[in-house]
């Protein structure tokens, strides 16, 4: 079980870039979230098999059609049980 906090910046916010990773997160089985943050980047957690979570990371760093994605960076961070996967509100951070 793997888990990561993941930061993609670019042009990824108003481009379905939240919705199209629900639906990749979904598609892989993987857990988490993901939202807008301040600045134009967003942010998301993924949490499941290592092979899946690698597969999300790929997934970021090229995104949906209308993206386009400048710099994807992550950190490993210790599983917390995630289940399902949800787009959250945007971060005031």
């Amino acid at each position: 079980m793997r888990r990561v906090r993941v930061k993609i910046s670019g042009n990824v916010q108003g481009v379905f870039f939240r919705t199209s990773c629900a639906d990749a997160a979904r598609d892989v089985d993987v857990s988490g979230w993901v939202r807008n943050v301040p600045g134009g980047a967003v942010e998301a957690v993924f949490e499941g098999d290592d092979r899946d979570v690698e597969a999300m990371l790929r997934w970021c760093r090229v995104g949906p059609p209308l993206a386009r994605v400048d710099r994807v960076g992550w950190v490993d961070e210790a599983p917390a049980g995630e289940t399902g996967f949800r787009i959250e509100r945007e971060s005031s951070t």
